[in-house]
C-alpha cells in the first residue's frame, strides 16, 4: 500500500488533468484507476506547480473541485488557427502569440511615396484653378490701358499685371498660348478695362471685335442732303441724294411746304443702325419717321401768332443750326431772324449763300455774295424758299419760340470760341465789326474765332 492518503492521490490526479488541459490535450473520458498496492518508490520531489491559466472553481460540498468543461473539436480547431496566425486564442489554454508573426510597419519609402503623391495632386489642382479661374468674373472698377505697337504677349501680360487688370502675367501668357489667342491681342490706346479681370475677359477686351452684323450711320445736326451723303457707307445700296427727293413716308405739304422740291429739312439727324446690303431708302424712311416724332414735341403756339407755318419754323431752324456754335445762343439768333422779318430787313445770313453755292468751308468770294439766287438773303427779303439743312430738335424748339430781344445784328466775337456779339443798333454793330476785322487782320486774314 502507498503511504499517500486518498486526498493526496486525488490532488495529484487533478494536477495531472490541469497540465493536460494547458497543453491542449483532451481530457480522458474516465481517469484510469489508481493502483492500490504498489511498493513505494523512493520519494521524488514534485515539480513546482505552474500558475493556473484560469481561476479554479470553488470546491464542491463534498471536498472535490469541479473541472472546466471539455472543449469541442471545432473549438480546438479555431484555437489552433488563431495560434498559427499570431493571435492569442480566446478562452482557456490560450498561450502567448508566436514571435515574428506580427504585421510589420509600413516602410519609410512607401510613406514618402504617399506624401509625394498627395503633394503632386495638390499642386496640380492649384495650377488648374490658377490657370482656368473657374470662379473669376468680369472684374470691378475701371482701368484704362494702352498697348503699344509691336508688344509681345509677355509684354502685354506685364502691362496688365502692373495695371491690376490681371493677377498673374505668367498664367495670362500660358492661358493665351493654350487657347491659341496670342495673335488676337492687338495694340490699342485707352482701352477700357476692369480691375481683377479673368484672363479670358482681358483677352476679349484686347481682341479685334468681331465683324459687325449692322451698319452704324451717324448724321450730325445741320448737314444738308449733299453733305449727309458723305456719311452714308457703301454697305447700303442706292443713291442717298436721289432717295431723299421724295418718299411715301412723308409729304412736306402736310407741314405747309407748297413748293418743296426735296425732303431737305425733314431728314432728322441722329444715329441709325441697319443691316449691310439694305437699300438706302430704309435709312431715309427711318429719318423721316424720327422727324415726325421729334416735331411733335415742338410748341408751335408762338410761331402761329406770327403767322408762321411749321415749314417756316423748319427753315428758321436750319439757319439757326448753321449759325450757332454755342447752344445758349440758339434762341438769341432766332430772335434776330424774327425781328428782321417783322421789320422787313433782309436776313443777311451767309449760310444761305453757302447752301446755294455748295461752298461750306472756303471764304465766300464777292461774286458768291452777289449770287442771283432765292437763297441769297443779302439781296432778298424774307425767308429762303426752303431749309438749308436738317436741324435737330433743340434748333426746332428755338425757332418756334425765340428769345424776347430787340437784337437786329450779330457778328462773331473775336477770340470768343464761337460766341457772337449781339447789338440793337447799327452803330453798335459797326463797332463789333471793327473789332472783328482788326483781329482778323492781325491773324493774317483768318477768322478770329480762336486766339
Amino acid at each position: 500500500m502507498s503511504g499517500r492518503t486518498p486526498e493526496e492521490r486525488e490532488r495529484a490526479r487533478l494536477e495531472r488533468e490541469a497540465r493536460r488541459a494547458a497543453r491542449g490535450r483532451p481530457r480522458p473520458e474516465s481517469a484510469p484507476p489508481e493502483p492500490q498496492e504498489t511498493p513505494e518508490p523512493q520519494e521524488v520531489p514534485e515539480p513546482p506547480e505552474p500558475p493556473p491559466p484560469f481561476e479554479p472553481e470553488p470546491p464542491r460540498v463534498d471536498g472535490r473541485r469541479s473541472l472546466p468543461p471539455r472543449r469541442s473539436a471545432a473549438e480546438r480547431r479555431a484555437a489552433a488557427k488563431e495560434y498559427l496566425h499570431g493571435r492569442r486564442p480566446a478562452g482557456r489554454g490560450a498561450g502567448p502569440a508566436r514571435p515574428g508573426r506580427a504585421r510589420r510597419p509600413r516602410s519609410r519609402w512607401a510613406l514618402a511615396a504617399a506624401v509625394a503623391g498627395a503633394l503632386v495632386v495638390a499642386f496640380a489642382a492649384w495650377f488648374a484653378v490658377s490657370l482656368f479661374q473657374p470662379f473669376k468674373g468680369e472684374g470691378t472698377g475701371e482701368v484704362t490701358v494702352t498697348i503699344p505697337d509691336g508688344a509681345t504677349v509677355g509684354e502685354i501680360a506685364d502691362i496688365l499685371e502692373r495695371r491690376g487688370v490681371i493677377s498673374s502675367a505668367f498664367f495670362f501668357r500660358t492661358r493665351a498660348k493654350l487657347s491659341g489667342r496670342t495673335g488676337d491681342l492687338k495694340a490699342a490706346r485707352n482701352v477700357p478695362m476692369r480691375r481683377d479681370m479673368s484672363y479670358v475677359a482681358a483677352m476679349d477686351a484686347l481682341a479685334d471685335p468681331p465683324p459687325p452684323d449692322v451698319v452704324t450711320i451717324t448724321i450730325p445736326e445741320g448737314l444738308s442732303r449733299a453733305e449727309a451723303r458723305q456719311m452714308v457707307p457703301d454697305a447700303l445700296r442706292g443713291d442717298y441724294v436721289r432717295a431723299t427727293r421724295r418718299s411715301r413716308a412723308l409729304d412736306p405739304r402736310d407741314y405747309g411746304a407748297r413748293g418743296a422740291d426735296s425732303l431737305e429739312g425733314f431728314l432728322f439727324p441722329a444715329t441709325y443702325e441697319l443691316k449691310p446690303g439694305r437699300p438706302v431708302t430704309q435709312l431715309v424712311t427711318r429719318q423721316l419717321t424720327a422727324f415726325e416724332d421729334a416735331f411733335e414735341q415742338v410748341d408751335m403756339r408762338f410761331a402761329r401768332r406770327r403767322n408762321l407755318t411749321p415749314y417756316d419754323v423748319l427753315i428758321i431752324a436750319s439757319m439757326v443750326e448753321r449759325e450757332v456754335s454755342v447752344p445758349r445762343e440758339r434762341r438769341l439768333v432766332a430772335s434776330v431772324i424774327y425781328n428782321r422779318l417783322s421789320q422787313s430787313i433782309p436776313l443777311g445770313i451767309d449760310a444761305t449763300i453757302r447752301f446755294a453755292t455748295g461752298n461750306w468751308s472756303e471764304p465766300l468770294k464777292e461774286s458768291e455774295l452777289a449770287i442771283d439766287s432765292p437763297y441769297n438773303t443779302r439781296t432778298n427779303q424774307g425767308l429762303p424758299p426752303g431749309p438749308i439743312g436738317n436741324p435737330g430738335l433743340a434748333a426746332m424748339k428755338a425757332a418756334a419760340h425765340p428769345a424776347s430781344t430787340d437784337y437786329i445784328y450779330y457778328v462773331v466775337k473775336p477770340c470768343g470760341e464761337g460766341e457772337h456779339a449781339f447789338s440793337e443798333t447799327d452803330a453798335e454793330f459797326q463797332e463789333d465789326v471793327a473789332r472783328y476785322n482788326a483781329e482778323r487782320d492781325r491773324q493774317g486774314g483768318r477768322s478770329p474765332t480762336e486766339c
